[in-house]
């Protein structure tokens, strides 16, 4: 409990220190992961289409967390022209569904986190939050009782993900000549 606020239980999301805690690359960490197409399985994208990629968030809220965000570095969602936006839309649908494939959640959390006081970690790159959930998980956001249970490896995810995508017939998945 906090001493100034008693009611309060604290909350704790220790894995955080680690992205609060570390060196910050020069530049947008989201815009260069934009462009190493040949980096995507290192970067953990899932997808990509002509104005947007599909990533796993390496400091994730839930297991299975991804991001839809455009190649074009805006600040705002309102900054998107028509295109981007409803590829946003595209990547979104692919992502629940291969979500859906591979970790068989019990309902979703689909947002954007714009700016800092809304807790964007990326202030500056508009993209939109797909995290999975299941009934008892811990909410959206920080674990009660220095819990969080992430139980596969972020690049296994991606994977099993990339993997799903294929099936489900996404064109734009890294590595899709290799599996074929």
């Amino acid at each position: 409990m906090s001493e100034k606020y008693p009611e309060m239980a604290r909350m704790w999301a220790p894995w955080r220190m680690e992205y609060i805690g570390a060196p910050k690359e020069p530049g947008c960490f989201l815009c260069r992961i934009g462009e190493e197409r040949g980096k995507d399985v290192d970067n953990l994208v899932l997808w990509r289409g002509r104005k947007t990629f599909l990533v796993m968030n390496r400091y994730p809220y839930n297991g299975g967390h991804v991001m839809a965000v455009p190649y074009r570095h805006v600040a705002s969602v309102p900054e998107l022209d028509g295109e981007e936006w409803g590829e946003i839309l595209e990547a979104i649908r692919w992502a629940e569904a291969a979500l859906t494939e591979v970790m068989r959640p019990q309902g979703f959390n689909i947002g954007v986190n714009q700016g800092g006081a809304a807790g964007a970690g990326a202030k500056d790159h508009a993209h939109v939050h797909v995290v999975p959930r299941w009934e008892g998980d811990a909410n959206f956001l920080p674990v009660l009782g220095s819990v969080r249970v992430v139980p596969q490896a972020l690049e296994k995810t991606a994977a099993a993900l990339r993997a799903a995508l294929r099936k489900l017939g996404a064109e734009g998945v890294p590595g899709e000549e290799a599996a074929r």
